[in-house]
This record gives structure tokens, sequence and C-alpha cells, in this order.
């Protein structure tokens, strides 16, 4: 039985393709950089936007400082909100605080606008932690944000057996699966996000789910 949840934001809880995206354009377009096709934008859900913007735009470090300012510029007041909460996610994170299971939320994006985004959906009381990056960049890598979850909601003196069997942490692409593996618990992805063909496998899943009541099965050890 998993007793604490660890979930991604970006692409597990919700759909934010339309606001991620939106804010790219509207960022590069600051750099006199048009890219019209929001399904090529794509990728920069889940990573970083650091690492996005210098590997799929290639930005040097003056430029991607400026592009994180125009995405937060518009992102911060317009893009938060033009995301769609997956069908059937607010009742399984009922369902699983009924059972009286941890939940945290992992997510590479900044805390202010996680606790924004759970607020405007209404599912921010399910959360015992909310762990985000902050907002000078720092603590935006996966395995970063894993670790101070864990450090938040686990008792002192787990056992390696003991966190595996008792942890999860549920997310839609690569870098969800490679920060449970580096902290040794259990990995679930979800295929119904924006993940890559082949992705979470490639990465070690432990588990894969196509559906919100998949996931709630995998969870809860239902067969």
């Amino acid at each position: 039985m998993f007793d604490y949840i660890l979930f991604d934001l970006d692409g597990t809880l919700t759909d934010p393709k339309l606001g991620i995206t939106r804010s790219v354009q509207y960022a590069l377009r600051a750099l006199g950089i048009e890219e019209p096709s929001l399904d090529k934008l794509e990728p920069f859900i889940g990573p970083p936007l650091t690492d996005s913007f210098r590997e799929f735009c290639g930005l040097d470090d003056a430029q991607i400082c400026i592009a994180i300012d125009k995405y937060r510029e518009r992102f911060a007041v317009q893009g938060l909100y033009e995301n769609e909460i997956y069908p059937g996610v607010a009742k399984m994170l009922a369902d699983l605080r009924a059972e009286g299971r941890k939940l945290a939320i992992a997510s590479s994006k900044p805390t202010l606008f996680v606790e924004q985004i759970l607020d405007h959906f209404e599912i921010r009381a399910y959360f015992d932690y909310i762990v985000g990056s902050n907002m000078d960049g720092t603590r935006s890598r996966k395995e970063e944000v894993v670790e101070e979850a864990l450090r938040q909601m686990l008792p002192a003196g787990m056992t390696p057996h003991e966190k595996r069997d008792a942890v999860a942490m549920v997310g839609d692409r690569k870098f969800d699966i490679e920060g449970a593996c580096a902290h040794g618990i259990t990995s679930v992805g979800v295929s119904f996000g924006y993940a890559q063909e082949g992705e979470l496998e490639q990465a070690g899943a432990d588990f894969i789910v196509d559906s919100v009541k998949a996931l709630f099965d995998v969870l809860t050890l239902q067969s």
C-alpha cells in the first residue's frame, strides 16, 4: 500500500498545453522568434524552462533570462488559467485522502504558480505538502523537488525497502520517473500526459497507466 504519494502537476493532474505553449510563443516573439505551431512547443511541458529554451530554441544565457521573464509576464496573468483538470482527478484525490493517504505535489513549476493552479481547480485541500521550484530558478530539477518533498513528508528512519513499498511518485514525463528512481521510490507513469512514445518505458517506470481510474487502482493496489 502506498501511504505517501507524490504527484507531478502538468500533464498528470491537469492539461496545461494552451497556457504553457502560448506563453512560450509570447516569450519567443519578444526575442524575434515566431513559432506558430503550439504542437511543436509541447516539449516545454515538463522540464525546467531554462533547459527547454536552451535545448529546443538554442538560446544563450542572456536570452534565456529574457525569455523566462516574458514567459512569466504572460503566464502569471493568463497562462495559469488556460488549463483544464483531467476528468476524474478531483474524485481520485478525494478518495485517496479518505483512505488516509498523505499526498504531495512535486513539480518543477514555481511553487507560487502551483498553489494558484491548485486553488483555481479547488484541489489544494487534498495535498498535505506542496513543493515546486523557486522563482530564482533553483530547485528546478525533478530530483531536487522530489528530495524536498520526501524530506517534508516522510518520517525519519525509513529504510530503503520501506520507502519503496510505501512511497510512489506519479508523473507523465521521464523526469518524474528519473526523480523517483534517484530516491528509491516506486514510479508510476501516466500515458495520457505528454510523454513521447516509449519515453516512460525507457525511463524505467515501475507502472504505466492510461487512465485516471487505472492510476487509482495502482495506487490502491487493486487488480
